[in-house]
């Protein structure tokens, strides 16, 4: 350990970084261990601040490295990170200024994703900093760390460095299973700020949003469990349409109130976007995802020295950009007319034609299994062609994905309900597909997002042990040895997309159950009032299943900057005027029985509701401001504080300046 760190300071350090390498094989000859490459690696790690507590495994051995404060504060210096000032204005990190920083809700000085942006900074940071070649030896090769380069780069292009993850904190992490995994009697409440300080605001916005989305769900719940219930006779159409008018309204109210409650959480975790330019540099280096420290050092450095582009090459960049996201756009689009629109449709159609529920079932086994194949094809082609746009940022990127492969979704989720409900206008058969899809489907799906996780890790244990076995004879006599809670984490798989893993984690999943779950609850709510109700005790479970399978099935998930939850906004809006097209049409199925679409007083009465309700949507999205006037307030106040002082310093400056020169010119 570190001998010039204190005791008190020792206990509180949590380790959250782990780096995975070989088990020391005791091969050394001379006996030397100087130029080892593990031991300088450990060695490089505590010169640079950090605690380095090492545990050997089963298989591997486990480097857990804590930072100190200072170590910390040090390379939030040298980063050049934007904190929030006491004055709400964001300022270049200074150590020897650290009071004038706000705290986290915690009372930390550092967010999760700070400190991890810290850490990747110290640990990458390690250089040769002479001028010629040093010699390391593993296991009797020799490892060549050249002058300039990264010795974890180095060590991990030889694959001696297997991986770099972050780790669980023991404390925290029992504190968040109490408090929220295992806490159900709150229903939707959650400890948002803990959250948030463990495992970073994109997170926390997903949990947010799913804990009001279930919240405001209560009112249409038991709306619809009346009209569901209830027999209205002749009044039923009327109902329904009340019933349809008042979800629409419901809809808009919420993500009107959802983009408030966000700009509230933006201000409560010290995040300067969206009032800011989203260029900003949180979003602009990609932060260590896909460069080292170093290198975005000398890109830094290099963007310095290069001339000032002009007003040509900005436009010629930014419409190129435009062109390209427009070209990939109608690629994806005529693939999914061309390609997966007639599978949908002969899918849909011979699951009409079939009698048998034995051949139904089989044709959706065969269906399921084809339909994965193909978006996971969609998946990593829409992967490269976000890769030939000009997006900013890592977040765009992902956005721009999302986008394309939430097309191939909706056509496999939708085109088959679409098919029973406006060309056979079979209401109950539409019914059956809707509670198979809304109960069935999502009940299988949580099963498989929080079993498969486990059994992948299980899988691993088992053999990690039997590998164990295997190399020390007489080991299946003894007591197993059991595996630390580090190795235990290595063994856990990522939370990471089920497809387009290189752009999206597993938010992306979760996102996406939530979204086709409120398409198909809203797209056809006149059919089956029931699904909002259906909707509510699977998201009051979700919230519950996905903290636990966050906490202890999967590792410790990389953080990321972004505090909105993104292109699934656009999303969801989107789907809310697909639900005022399509419940409209299934009003007018219900009316029309006999299908002579004939214009009639009650037709042209939903008719001119689909547009009246429109024109709604877009009166309540400007009737409730997006942003609290007391985020307004403060921020005006903010800036005007800046200006007077910026205005003071200037001052000083002029008048010290002439003081100078009539000095200068007394002499």
């Amino acid at each position: 350990m570190n001998e010039n760190i204190g005791a008190e300071e020792l206990e509180t350090v949590a380790f959250e970084i782990g780096v995975v390498v070989p088990k020391s094989s005791g091969n050394n000859k001379d006996g030397d261990e100087t130029n080892d490459c593990i031991e300088v690696l450990v060695d490089e790690f505590r010169k640079a601040g950090l605690i380095v507590d090492r545990v050997v495994g089963l298989q591997n051995e486990f480097l857990r490295l804590g930072a100190p404060l200072k170590t910390l504060g040090q390379a939030a210096a040298e980063l050049q990170l934007k904190k929030r000032t006491h004055i709400g204005v964001d300022l270049q990190f200074h150590w020897d200024e650290v009071e004038a920083y706000e705290r986290q809700p915690d009372g930390s000085l550092f967010s999760w994703f700070e400190r991890y942006c810290c850490h990747r900074h110290i640990i990458y940071g390690i250089v040769n900093t002479s001028t010629s070649t040093i010699i390391l030896k593993s296991d009797g090769n020799e490892v060549h760390w050249e002058p300039g380069k990264p010795l974890l780069r180095t060590l991990e292009s030889m694959g001696i460095v297997k991986e770099v993850f972050p780790v669980h904190d023991e404390t925290k992490r029992k504190q968040l299973l109490r408090s929220w995994a295992l806490n159900w009697w709150d229903f939707t409440v959650q400890p948002i700020d803990d959250i948030c300080n463990y495992y970073g605001t994109k997170i926390a916005s997903y949990f947010a949003f799913l804990g009001m989305y279930t919240r405001w769900m209560l009112f249409p719940a038991a709306f619809g469990l009346t009209v569901q219930l209830v027999d209205f006779g002749s009044l039923q159409l009327f109902v329904l349409s009340a019933f349809f008018i008042s979800i629409i309204s419901w809809a808009v109210l919420f993500f009107q109130f959802w983009k408030r409650k966000n700009s509230a959480l933006l201000v409560r975790w010290q995040m300067n976007y969206p009032a800011v330019d989203n260029e900003s540099k949180y979003l602009e280096d990609e932060w260590y995802q896909f460069q080292s420290p170093v290198e975005l050092m000398k890109k830094q450095g290099a963007d310095k020295t290069d001339k000032p582009r002009g007003k040509e090459a900005f436009q010629r960049e930014e419409w190129l950009g435009h062109f390209m996201r427009f070209r990939n756009d109608a690629m994806i689009i005529l693939s999914i007319i061309c390609l997966q629109l007639p599978f949908e449709l002969a899918f849909a159609h011979v699951y009409e034609v079939l009698r048998s529920d034995v051949s139904k079932f089989c044709l959706t086994a065969v269906y399921l299994f084809t339909i994965q194949y193909f978006n996971k094809i969609g998946g990593k082609i829409s992967v490269k062609l976000v890769k030939y746009e000009n997006n900013k940022n890592i977040e765009r990127r992902a956005d721009s994905w999302v986008y394309k492969v939430f097309g191939l979704y909706f056509m496999q989720s939708y085109i088959g309900i679409f098919y029973h409900a406006l060309l056979h206008r079979n209401i109950m058969t539409l019914r059956q597909v809707l509670i198979q899809r809304l109960i069935i489907s999502e009940v299988l799906e949580n099963m498989l997002q929080n079993s498969l996780p486990y059994l992948k890790y299980s899988f691993k244990k088992y053999r990690a042990v039997g590998n164990k076995r295997k190399r020390e004879k007489g080991a299946s006599s003894e007591k197993i040895q059991y595996m630390s809670r580090v190795e235990k984490e290595y063994l856990k798989p990522d939370y990471s997309a089920s497809i387009g893993e290189e752009l999206e984690d597993g938010l992306f999943d979760d996102f996406l159950e939530l979204a086709l779950q409120f398409g198909m609850i809203m797209m056809f709510a006149c059919a089956f009032p029931l699904g909002f109700a259906f909707a509510t005790l699977n998201n009051i479970t979700e919230i519950r299943t996905d903290a636990l399978k966050l906490l202890a099935m999967l590792r410790r998930p990389i953080p990321r900057p972004d505090a909105t939850i993104g292109a699934w906004l656009n999303i969801f809006q989107f789907l809310i005027v697909m639900s005022i097209c399509t419940n409209c049409i299934l009003l007018v199925c219900l009316y029309d029985h006999e299908g002579k679409w004939k214009i009639s007083p009650g037709i042209a009465a939903i008719l001119i509701m689909e547009h009246v309700l429109l024109l709604l949507k877009f009166v309540f999205s400007r009737i409730v401001p997006e942003e609290p006037a007391w985020i307004k307030a403060n921020r005006m106040k903010n800036a005007t504080h800046v200006h007077d002082m910026c205005s003071r310093q200037l001052l000083r400056s002029i008048s010290g300046e002439k003081m100078h020169a009539e000095l200068k010119k007394d002499e």
